[in-house]
Order: C-alpha cells, then structure tokens, then sequence
C-alpha cells in the first residue's frame, strides 16, 4: 500500500471543513492566549452556540473553561473525590505549578497533575529503569499490551535526580471539563495497579 505524507491528510482535513461551510480566518492574539482560542474556535465550529443570558460578555456567547494549576486546584479541593478520605491534592508552587494527588484507596499513589498550555497531563511513577530485568523485552511488551490500559500510556523519562523512569500517563485538553479530569485521575490510578500486576514479571525480585 502506498504510503502518504502528513501534506495528504492536512489537505482532506481542510477540504472536510470547508464541506462543512467553514471559513479560514486569521486572527492575532498574545501567545498566552492560544489555548483559550483553540477552545473557542471549536464552539464556533458548532452549529448553535450557547449563550448567556446575562450577555456577561461583549459577543454574548460562553467562553470556555481554560483551566491553569491553580483554578485546577481550586476545583478539585472541593470534588466529591476529595471532600472525603479517597484522595487528597495539593498545590505544588514552583516557576511551574503543578498538583500533588494522593489516592489513598490505592495505597496513597502518587498522582501528579501539570497544565502546559492546551493540555493537562496525569501522571504517576511505576518504576526505576534499573528495576527492569530486560528492558528490551519489556518495551516490547509494553508496546504490544498498551491497549489494555484504555486512555493511559507508558514512557521513559529521565527523573530532576538523573535516573530513567518508566511512568504511566494521560492527557486531556485544558478546556476539559472538571469531571472529565477527576475521571482521568481514577481511570489512570487504576491502570497504574493494573499495570504493576501485568509486568511483575520483568522486575527484578528485589525491587
């Protein structure tokens, strides 16, 4: 089968849309802007915007949810998640901030939670590198299960003390809505349990 470049797709992809009577047009903005208008491009790709009643803004339509760390924070503290014993964050201040989640019906798991522009990564630690008997027989059995954990993925990455981690995580956009990230939170938390019992076998005994 013939191979196409990315040029190929881009093109079906603009000739979709103007099918569907879109319109191409340029706009400028501040670069800290760019998420929140690509939120709001995609309302307006809609066929029927919602409106305010109150007309709270000057074009009377509702803007998006654009999340950062600390609107982030600020809704979660007061999640059902949260309010009881099942999970608990916090609020990570650095030149990035970032969230801390326990999930202590999973043995106090760490989750964190990091917002870099258009989308919200979830993300918790499985094991060191060293930890792996065979890396290689691993990663190979990583890229042919990864299915099994729906919504999550596998990666190495290199930890601020210099070791090579495998972590698990997840992303959704920065407009999501508050349930869907309390969602991706419990669904990875989960994976992460899942995952440690599917790969034991390549873990060292003492680790």
């Amino acid at each position: 089968m013939e191979s196409k470049s990315s040029a190929h797709y881009q093109r079906l992809f603009r000739q979709r849309l103007r099918e569907q009577g879109l319109v191409k047009k340029e706009v400028w903005i501040l670069p800290e802007h760019a998420p929140l208008l690509m939120a709001f491009e995609r309302k307006l790709r809609q066929p029927q915007l919602v409106r305010l009643a109150s007309m709270d803004t000057e074009e009377g339509m509702s803007m998006p949810q654009i999340w950062t760390a600390q609107a982030l924070y600020d809704a979660l503290s007061a999640a059902e998640l949260f309010k009881g014993d099942q999970a608990s964050v916090e609020l990570i201040q650095s030149a990035d901030a970032s969230l801390h989640v326990t999930m202590h019906e999973y043995g106090d798991l760490p989750v964190f939670i990091a917002v870099f522009g258009e989308q919200i990564v979830v993300e918790s630690l499985l094991w060191p590198a060293a930890d792996v008997r065979d890396s290689a027989a691993f990663n190979e059995e990583v890229l042919r299960t990864h299915k099994l954990f729906p919504l999550s993925s596998i990666g190495l990455e290199t930890l601020p003390d210099g070791q090579p981690c495998y972590t698990m995580f997840g992303a959704l956009s920065s407009a999501s809505t508050l349930t869907d990230v309390v969602f991706e939170i419990e669904l990875l938390a989960d994976n992460v349990i899942k995952a440690t019992e599917a790969y034991e076998g390549f873990l060292k005994i003492d680790a």
